[in-house]
C-alpha cells in the first residue's frame, strides 16, 4: 500500500537532487544552456515573463525534475498494479529482480548507454501503449530535453529499488485493490516549495468539490441533456474537480445505457469533462488521474488493452490562451464566436492546439478552484491588465479568474439557457480596494444567484478565508441573491471537516431562506447590494445593524479629513530605523525622530521603540545638503550608498524621482508639517486610535488621519472617542477584510474565537465611516488624560530611573493597573454614548454616578 506521507517526504529529498543535478548540467552543457536561453527569450519577446532568466531558469528545471520523479511515479503505479505485466523499474515481491535483470539485458544490448538512458527507455516503452503515449510525448515532456545525469538515473533507479531492512519489503509500494490515486494530489500540492510558491498549489477538498457539483453539474444534466453536457475547470490542479465530474457523468451514462460496453461509456464520460492548468505537472498528474478511473471504471486490467482514450487535459494558462469571447448578446452554443483571440506564445510543455481547442469553445458548466496569490511577474502581470478589465490595483488572480470562468460558460438570452459557474474562491475582493470593478462593473452584467460565506469553515489546507460564488451566464433573473452569512467560526478543529459545525450548518440552510443557526444565517439579499464595493455578508444580523448605522449618519470620515496614510516609506529600513537606545551608540541620536509602527498603537497610547534616521531640516522638512549633514550620518549612509541608490518605486530608482539618493524613499512633508493626527494600526484585532502631537513619522503599518489644519485638540479627541468605539469596531469589521486568525498545521484557517481575526485596516474603506452629528468629546479627553498619566507608570517611560527600589516599582505598577480599570470603565461609557449617537439605543445609559476620571 502507498504510504503517502513517507513517499512524499523521500521524493521532496529526491526533488532537491536533481534540481541541483540539472542546474550542474545546464550551467556545463552548452547545448542546454543555449536552448534555454533561446525559450526564455522567446518568451521574453512575447512579455510572457518578466523574471530574470536565473529565476526563470530554475523554475523550467524544477519542472522537469518533476517531470522526472513524476514520470516514474506513473510507471512505478501501473507495474505494482498489474497494469504492465512485466516490471519496468522495480515492484514488490520477486518484481524487483525482474526490474533489475531487464536493465541488465539492456546495457548487455547497449553497453554505452548509462543510467539515464535506461529510464529515457522505460518511458519510451510506457509511451508505446496507447493510453500512456500522452503522458510521454517527446513534444512536451521536459525529461526528454533536459536529461538528468547517469549518476543521478542511478541513485533514482536505486530509491525505487530500496527495500526496509527490518521486513525486506519494498520501501515505496503503490499496490492498491482500488487504485486510488489520491496520493498524487499530495504530491502535486507538496512536493514542491518553488512550484506551490509561484503557482498557489492548493487541493480543493472532496466535500467541497461535490458541494460545487451539486449545485452546478446536476441541474445542468437534467436542462442541456446527458449527450450534450460540457464540463470546464480552467484551474484545474490535480484534478479533483474533473474526477467528480467523471464519476457524475459516467453514472448518469450507466443509468442510461447499462447494455453499452463499459470503456464507450468511459469515453462518454471524458469527453464531457475537461481542465487546464498553467503548471505542467498539476495537468500530467490530472491526466493520469483520469486515466486511472477510466481504467477502473472499464474493467480493464492491463495497458496494453486498453484504448486510446482521449482526456482532455493540457497545461497551459486560461487567463492568456484560448479565445476570449464576446457579451452575452452573442449567446448560443456557437463555438467560433467573435472575440479577442487566443495568445500565440506556448512554453515547450505547453499543446498551444489542445489548448485552443479546449478553450475556444464554451461550455455548460464551468467550477473550480482558482490560485489566489497576486501576480508578481511585472509582464505577466500587464497582459492579465490588458486582457481583463476586472484587474485593478494589487489584483489577486482570484479577480480576472471570476470573469474567465463566467466568459468560458454558454451565455444565455432569448430561449437558450445559460452555462453554469460555481467556484471557491479567496473573499479579499469583497472588501480589499482591488475587488472593487469585479463588484460594480462586471458581476451586475450576470446571474450571480449565491453567495456562501465560507471564512468560519474549516477547509483543510486553505489558510485564506473564503467564499463559494454560484451562478449563470446571463442578466441577471429577479430581484434577490441567496447568501449564507457567517455567525461564529469553526471552534475547533473537526475529526471530518465535512462534519464541521460551521459546514454542515451551510450544507443545511442554503436552501433555507431566512434560516439562523448558531453558525450561519441564510437570506435572500436585494441583488443592488452586491453591485456596491465593499460587501457585508455577516450573519446573525450584521447586516441590518451596518444599514442602520449608515443611515443613521449624514457624513463620513472621508468628508472630514484631509488625507489617510503613512508619513514616511524609507525603502530600505534597515538602513534608516534602530532601536531608542541604538542611535546613541552611531552618535546621531538627535539627528533621529520617533518612528510609529502598527504594533506601537495600542489603548489609546503610543509605545514608540523605534527612532529613524530624519535626513531633514527642522520644520521645514527640507532635505540636508551632503556638505551640512553631520559626519556621523554621512560616513553610515555612505557605506550604505549601492543599497540606497538601488531603492525602486513606482518602476524609478530614488534618484530619477528628483530625491536625493540618502532621502526616505517617500516622505509626505505636509503630513508631517502638521502636528496634530490620528494614528491607527494597519492591521490588528481591533480597532486601535490614538492622537499623536507630532515629531513623529509613521510607516505603512500605522497611518494617520489628517484634519483641516485649523482642526483644534479637542475635535481631533472627538474623532479619537468615535473611532475607539465598539459601534466603530463593528462596523469596521463589516467593511474590511478578514485576514483569519491562527492556521494549522494542514495550512487551514481556524477562528476558534472570532476576537482573534487579524482585520486590514485601509485608509480607503476607513474614508466610508459613517459619522453621527455629535461627539463624544468629555470621555474622550478624559481616556486620553488617564492613558497619559499610565504610560508614565509603564517601564517603557521608567527605564531611565533604573535602578529603583522594588517598593516604587510595585508602588508605579499599582497605579497602572489603576489607571488602567478607570480607562475601562470609562471605555465602558463611551460605548454606551456612541450607542445612542449613532442611533443604536434611545435612552442615555451612561452611569450616572461620579466617573473614575473625576
Amino acid at each position: 500500500m502507498i504510504g503517502r506521507a513517507s513517499l512524499l517526504g523521500d521524493l521532496r529529498r529526491r526533488l532537491r537532487h536533481l534540481e541541483q543535478d540539472l542546474a550542474e548540467r545546464a550551467d556545463s552543457d552548452p547545448g542546454t544552456a543555449a536552448a534555454l536561453e533561446a525559450e526564455y527569450r522567446t518568451a521574453r519577446e512575447a512579455g510572457r515573463t518578466g523574471d530574470t532568466f536565473r529565476s526563470w531558469r530554475n523554475g523550467a528545471l524544477t519542472q522537469a525534475a518533476v517531470a522526472w520523479l513524476l514520470g516514474c511515479v506513473f510507471v512505478r503505479f501501473a507495474e505494482d498494479n498489474g497494469l504492465i505485466e512485466s516490471p519496468l523499474i522495480a515492484g514488490p515481491g520477486g518484481r524487483n529482480a525482474r526490474a533489475a535483470d531487464r536493465q541488465t539485458l539492456y546495457f548487455r544490448a547497449r553497453p554505452t548507454d548509462s543510467d539515464n538512458d535506461y529510464l529515457l527507455d522505460v518511458f519510451a516503452e510506457a509511451a508505446r501503449l496507447p493510453a500512456m503515449a500522452r503522458l510521454y510525448e517527446r513534444e512536451h515532456n521536459p525529461v526528454w530535453r533536459h536529461r538528468i545525469s547517469g549518476d543521478a538515473a542511478r541513485d533514482l533507479i536505486a530509491f525505487w529499488r530500496a527495500v526496509d531492512p527490518d521486513t525486506g519489503a519494498l520501501r515505496h509500494d503503490f499496490t492498491d485493490p482500488e487504485r486510488d490515486t489520491r496520493f498524487l494530489g499530495d504530491l502535486y500540492q507538496d512536493l514542491s516549495d518553488e512550484a506551490k510558491k509561484r503557482f498557489a498549489l492548493l487541493q480543493t477538498p472532496e466535500f467541497v468539490e461535490e458541494f460545487i457539483l451539486d449545485r452546478t453539474l446536476t441541474p445542468a444534466l437534467d436542462e442541456f441533456g446527458l449527450g450534450r453536457i460540457r464540463l470546464i475547470d480552467p484551474a484545474c490542479g490535480s484534478g479533483h474537480f474533473l474526477l467528480g465530474a467523471f464519476r457524475r457523468l459516467l453514472r448518469a451514462w450507466f443509468v442510461r445505457e447499462p447494455g453499452t460496453l463499459e470503456r464507450v461509456l468511459v469515453q462518454r464520460a471524458l469527453d464531457g469533462v475537461h481542465g487546464v492548468d498553467v503548471n505542467p505537472f498539476a495537468a500530467a498528474i490530472a491526466r493520469f488521474r483520469l486515466l486511472a478511473a477510466a481504467l477502473r471504471a472499464s474493467r480493464i486490467e492491463r495497458l496494453e488493452d486498453t484504448p486510446a482514450f482521449e482526456i482532455h487535459v493540457a497545461a497551459g494558462d486560461s487567463l492568456l490562451h484560448g479565445r476570449r469571447f464576446g457579451e452575452l448578446d452573442l449567446g448560443g452554443e456557437a463555438e467560433q464566436l467573435a472575440g479577442q483571440e487566443g495568445f500565440g506564445h506556448a512554453f515547450l510543455a505547453e499543446d498551444l492546439d489542445t489548448l485552443n481547442r479546449i478553450l475556444g469553445r464554451r461550455y455548460h458548466v464551468v467550477v473550480g478552484n482558482p490560485p489566489y496569490v497576486t501576480v508578481k511577474d511585472k509582464a505577466v502581470n500587464r497582459l492579465y491588465r490588458d486582457r481583463y478589465s476586472t484587474c485593478h490595483r494589487q489584483y489577486s488572480l482570484a479577480v480576472p479568474f471570476t470573469e474567465r470562468f463566467f466568459g468560458l460558460a454558454l451565455p444565455g438570452g432569448d430561449a437558450r439557457p445559460a452555462g453554469y459557474v460555481g467556484l471557491i474562491t479567496a473573499n479579499s475582493f469583497m472588501k480589499r480596494e482591488f475587488g472593487k470593478k469585479l463588484i460594480e462593473s462586471f458581476l451586475p452584467g450576470v446571474d450571480l444567484t449565491h453567495v456562501i460565506d465560507t471564512s468560519g469553515a474549516y477547509i483543510p489546507g486553505h489558510g485564506t478565508p473564503t467564499v463559494i460564488l454560484f451562478g449563470r451566464h446571463r442578466a441577471s433573473v429577479g430581484d434577490a441573491v441567496r447568501t449564507v452569512m457567517g455567525i461564529r467560526g469553526e471552534p475547533s478543529t473537526p475529526r471530518d471537516p465535512s462534519r464541521g459545525h460551521v459546514w454542515s450548518a451551510i450544507v443545511e440552510q442554503v436552501d433555507v431562506a431566512n434560516s439562523e443557526s448558531d453558525w450561519v444565517s441564510s437570506e435572500d439579499v436585494a441583488r443592488g447590494t452586491f453591485s456596491v464595493h465593499p460587501w457585508s455578508i455577516g450573519g446573525g444580523g450584521a447586516r441590518q445593524l451596518q444599514e442602520i448605522l449608515e443611515n443613521s449618519c449624514t457624513e463620513t470620515l472621508g468628508q472630514v479629513s484631509t488625507e489617510i496614510g503613512r508619513t514616511t516609506h524609507t525603502g530600505e529600513d534597515d538602513a534608516f530605523y534602530f532601536p531608542n537606545d541604538g542611535s546613541a551608540t552611531r552618535k546621531f541620536e538627535q539627528h533621529c525622530v520617533p518612528l510609529i509602527t502598527g504594533e506601537a498603537v495600542r489603548d489609546w497610547m503610543l509605545d514608540q521603540t523605534t527612532l529613524s534616521i530624519f535626513p531633514y531640516e527642522g520644520a521645514r522638512s527640507v532635505p540636508m545638503t551632503w556638505t551640512r549633514m553631520p559626519p556621523s550620518i554621512s560616513q553610515h549612509f555612505w557605506r550604505l550608498r549601492a543599497r540606497l541608490r538601488a531603492r525602486r518605486d513606482f518602476g524609478q530608482y530614488v534618484e530619477q524621482r528628483g530625491l536625493k539618493w540618502f532621502e526616505h524613499s517617500m516622505f509626505f512633508k505636509d503630513r508631517y508639517r502638521i502636528p496634530l493626527s490620528i494614528a491607527f494600526a494597519f492591521v490588528a484585532t481591533h480597532n486601535h486610535y490614538v492622537l499623536d502631537r507630532g515629531g513623529k513619522v509613521f510607516n505603512r503599518s500605522a497611518p494617520v488621519v489628517k484634519l483641516p489644519s485649523d482642526a483644534t485638540e479637542a475635535d481631533h479627541l472627538a474623532l479619537v472617542g468615535l473611532l475607539n468605539s465598539s459601534v466603530a469596531c463593528f462596523w469596521m469589521k463589516q467593511a474590511f477584510h478578514n485576514k483569519g486568525s491562527t492556521v494549522d498545521a494542514h495550512g487551514a484557517r481556524q477562528t476558534t474565537d472570532a476576537f482573534e481575526n487579524f482585520y486590514e485596516y485601509t485608509g480607503t474603506g476607513l474614508k466610508l465611516l459613517p459619522l453621527p452629528e455629535n461627539r463624544p468629546n468629555a470621555l474622550a479627553e478624559a481616556l486620553d488624560r488617564l492613558a497619559a498619566e499610565r504610560q508614565t507608570h509603564l517601564p517603557a517611560q521608567l527605564a531611565g530611573r533604573f535602578p529603583m527600589a522594588s517598593a516604587a516599582l510595585d508602588a508605579h505598577r499599582d497605579i497602572a493597573a489603576d489607571l488602567l480599570a478607570r480607562m475601562i470603565a470609562l471605555q465602558e461609557e463611551l460605548d454606551w454614548e456612541c450607542y445612542r449617537l449613532y442611533g443604536v439605543i434611545d435612552e442615555d445609559c451612561r452611569y450616572a454616578g461620579q466617573m473614575p476620571a473625576d
